[in-house]
């Protein structure tokens, strides 16, 4: 990833830092419209430089704990997350703001959701900033609708689609690629976008593409929560859902890099970790019965499989 030109030697981040939280704050209203209950706002600061605000549900009518959070940090150097690949940023400046959203529902036919949209600076007194976007949505569902997961890989498509035809299929890729449990050789849902360090156009195209990403989530994911909430459950659902949950809880704490990035950066430990399942459970061993659909899950969904 190259530096950016003497063009871009300073710039004006609060357009970036207005654009998330508008959007921080148009997901929450329509969350809150689909589940009936009222999202918790806090506001928090760090002693290093910057703060955020998170907004959480628990226990509410669609989503058992779901959570939308913008943040903005700054700090004099950058944390082991975001200089192992990078080396020779250790000690600049940097600039972080994003948002990031989570969501868990209740019933196990509504799948979970990921979506991120972040902005990345870092800067020198003797060269240009460093910047880069990165971000996207994938979906991890615990019972498989070929309905829902076309969809959900159409708006994605449709998301990027001004900006050429490869960005989908290359974005998809890396979501397949990132999203995966190596320790499992398994991904972890059906995937959707995903891209970072993202600064191969200019400023201004990235940061176009980069807002329509999160501008398509809505309509991505509402519609599957509209056609799935009300679909009857039991206990073997609920207890599978629980039982997949397990790998979600174990790629954020094992490979994330959002994650990891936030704890190493002093940020709000309970605004990153709130993105964890409430119930979750872990056996030994465990298959579910052929041709059952905890089994079709795995072997005609959870697969990388290409969906448009």
């Amino acid at each position: 990833m190259a530096e950016a030109s003497s063009s871009h030697l300073s710039f004006d981040v609060d357009p970036l830092k207005r654009y998330l939280i508008d959007l921080q704050n148009r997901i929450v209203q329509a969350l809150e419209v689909a589940d009936g209950h009222a999202f918790r706002r806090d506001t928090w600061t760090r002693p290093e430089g910057g703060g955020g605000i998170s907004a959480l549900v628990e226990e509410g009518g669609v989503f058992e704990r779901g959570g939308v959070n913008f943040s903005h940090v700054m700090g004099a150097g950058l944390p082991p997350s975001a200089t192992a690949h990078r080396p020779e940023l250790a000690g600049r400046r940097f600039e972080a703001m994003g948002v990031s959203l989570v969501l868990h529902p209740r019933n196990p036919y509504v799948p979970t959701v990921h979506m991120n949209v972040r902005f990345f600076a870092a800067f020198s007194e003797t060269a240009a900033p460093v910047w880069w976007f990165g971000g996207g949505m994938d979906l991890t569902p615990y019972y498989g609708f070929e309905d829902d997961a076309r969809h959900f890989h159409q708006t994605c498509h449709d998301a990027l689609s001004p900006f050429g035809a490869e960005y989908y299929p290359r974005f998809k890729r890396w979501c397949d690629e990132y999203f995966y449990l190596k320790h499992r050789q398994e991904p972890r849902g059906i995937g959707g976008l995903f891209f970072d360090d993202f600064n191969e156009l200019p400023l201004d195209q990235a940061e176009q593409l980069w807002r329509r990403v999160g501008d398509f989530f809505l309509p991505a994911y509402l519609p599957l929560v509209e056609r799935r909430r009300a679909m009857a459950y039991g206990e073997r659902e609920r207890d599978f859902q629980a039982y997949r949950r397990g790998r979600y809880v174990e790629f954020n704490l094992v490979y994330d890099r959002g994650t990891l990035f936030g704890l190493q950066s002093g940020g709000r430990t309970e605004s990153i970790l709130m993105s964890l399942p409430p119930i979750v459970r872990w056996r030994y061993d465990w298959h579910p019965e052929a041709g059952t659909a905890e089994a079709a899950l795995l072997e005609q969904f959870i697969n990388g499989r290409d969906w448009l």
